[in-house]
């Protein structure tokens, strides 16, 4: 716990230091404090110029931040998140120091000089790169490690967009991947210490300033639920585009990677000519859409520009978020979309804001695939509850449809192309690849439904296992009852209690004969007892058990 609020209070202050160098850069390559707010203007410092400067930025921001990042930290290049997720999943939250400080400052070199990302990655990096390394310095256990590194990116969150609960959900569903009490207990302590510093150097007011929405008629939330379900579409289509340009950059560039995001930098800078609204992160043009400041066919522009932007910026090798671009295609998709309901539907479609509110999340969690973070982030971000329901039913129905439209999210996707698997062991790992049916011990002798809780007690007791299959009058398989199950229920009151063990029996998520034994050791890592029944593939029998010894022995029959 005590960690926790010095990693809180490291990643606030880094925040600090993030966003001073942010605009620091903004200015020194732009000459104004957020380009995207004055798009077209002529930079103070080059006047002569006029706004053709945009051409030259992003290729001097380059050759900074390039070679800072070839040389010093490879992994400081793109949106960071899925490297924490790996650091955390693989590599037992082992993130170099080194990170931290490449990190802040290619990411702001990059985002200063016209680089379309957002600056959530960097900063999540970052925290959790604190995280990492105050972890390593007072040798604290590998479980423990992981959870400061998440305490890291929740205080790296919650600073930046003055957002404690988005910060402690995003690092809980996207870093760990897990929740639990210690989990929630630590990263909240960061979180809440990182918001402090923070609002103590940017205030108390919410992230984006956006006018009142309200819901007015009933039908509205069938036009939410349909924006819901384009909105995954687009948070797929983003992730797809993404990788699809990163490769296509892969494929053009042949010189030495340094240089790599300098030449690049010169077909960012002409998306920037024709549309500089894309000029960095893009807070205030996202502001003005979901205000009804521009006509639906430019919006849909943006959502386009923002698109191709963002997926240059990161295939040339920038360094940035993918969290803010999300955002701010769902604004320009649901302001679009707000305009379109408006025309056909104009007595009960509602103020076309809300529209972009909604469609802010939802294509995030589209793209993320994160509920949860959306819900939460999108309330902390704007301070708007009296949406929290359409915004809920839209996020929800995203979700869902990406998950039939992608097995990835766009964290996840980034992992896959090297061949990674988060849910497989790590590259080289003497346990994980083995086959479940080739590790399994011989299946106990099950337990009737019908036997008495006294008699089940007698069985466990002998059996070694802390927990025996349980068969119905049939003999099929109906799940799993544990020995604590039964000795807590030995301790009730006689009346409540139930009499037969099929009562206590519960079905443990499913593990095959023909699953990996990485992917097995998360369901039984989560199994109550010291074991699990394996099925048949094709019939859902159990035909063995898998415990952790069985698990154990797959290392030794290696060696």
């Amino acid at each position: 716990m005590a960690l926790a609020v010095v990693i809180g209070a490291g990643a606030g202050v880094g925040s600090i230091v993030f966003r001073w160098c942010i605009k620091a850069f903004t200015r020194l390559f732009s000459g104004h404090a957020d380009y995207a707010a004055a798009a077209g203007t002529d930079n103070p410092h080059v006047p002569w110029l006029g706004p053709y400067f945009v051409l030259l930025a992003p290729v001097i921001g380059g050759l900074l931040y390039g070679p800072l990042v070839n040389r010093f930290a490879k992994e400081a290049r793109g949106h960071g998140v899925p490297e924490v997720m790996l650091a955390v999943a693989q590599r037992g939250g082992r993130i170099s120091p080194k990170v931290a400080v490449v990190k802040t400052l290619a990411s702001a070199l990059c985002i200063g000089s016209g680089g379309s990302v957002g600056r959530e990655g960097p900063i999540v990096q970052i925290g959790s790169a604190l995280g990492s390394t105050l972890g390593r310095l007072t040798k604290v256990t590998d479980g423990r490690l992981k959870l400061l590194v998440a305490c890291g990116a929740a205080a790296g969150i919650a600073a930046t967009f003055n957002a404690p609960l988005a910060g402690v959900f995003f690092a809980m569903e996207l870093i760990l991947g897990t929740f639990s009490a210690e989990a929630f207990g630590a990263t909240v302590l960061a979180s809440v210490t990182a918001s402090v510093i923070g609002r103590a150097a940017f205030g108390n007011v919410a992230f984006l300033r956006l006018p009142d929405f309200h819901v007015d008629h009933l039908a509205q939330y069938g036009l939410f639920a349909a924006l819901g379900v384009g909105a995954a579409g687009a948070g797929v289509g983003f992730a797809r585009f993404l990788y699809l340009v990163e490769d296509a950059c892969d494929w053009l560039w042949r010189g030495p990677e340094w240089l790599r995001p300098a030449a690049g930098g010169l077909a960012l800078g002409l998306v920037l000519l024709f549309l500089p609204q894309m000029y960095g992160v893009g807070y205030p043009v996202l502001e003005k859409a979901t205000e009804g400041g521009y006509a639906a066919g430019f919006l849909l522009l943006l959502l386009a520009g923002k698109m191709l932007a963002t997926s240059l910026t990161i295939g040339i090798g920038g360094s940035g978020g993918v969290f803010a671009p999300s955002l701010f295609i769902g604004a320009m998709l649901g302001s679009a979309y707000g305009i379109g309901v408006h025309h056909l539907l104009p007595s009960s479609a509602g103020a076309v804001g809300a529209y972009a509110l909604v469609g802010m999340g939802a294509v995030f969690a589209g793209a993320a695939r994160a509920p949860i973070t959306a819900v939460v982030i999108l309330f902390e971000l704007t301070g708007e509850y009296s949406i929290i329901l359409p915004l809920m039913l839209a996020i929800v129905l995203a979700t869902a449809t990406s998950h039939l439209l992608s097995p990835d999210t766009v964290y996840t996707l980034k992992l896959r192309r090297r061949g990674i698997d988060l849910e497989g062991p790590a590259q080289g790992a003497r346990l994980g690849s083995q086959l479940v049916g080739s590790v399994m011990d011989p299946l106990p002798t099950p337990l009737p439904a019908s036997t008495t809780l006294a008699d089940s007690a007698a069985l466990l007791s002998r059996s070694g296992h802390g927990a025996l299959p349980v068969v119905d009058d049939a003999g099929a398989y109906i799940g799993v009852v544990t020995a604590q199950a039964v000795a807590e229920a030995l301790a009730e009151e006689p009346q409540a209690a139930p009499t037969r063990v099929g009562r206590l029996a519960e079905p443990p998520a499913p593990v095959t004969a023909d699953q990996s034994l990485a992917q097995a050791l998360n369901a039984l890592l989560a199994a109550a007892g010291t074991g699990m029944p394996v099925l048949d593939p094709g019939h859902g029998e159990p035909v063995g058990w898998l415990s952790h010894q069985s698990a154990l022995r797959a290392v030794h029959a290696r060696t």
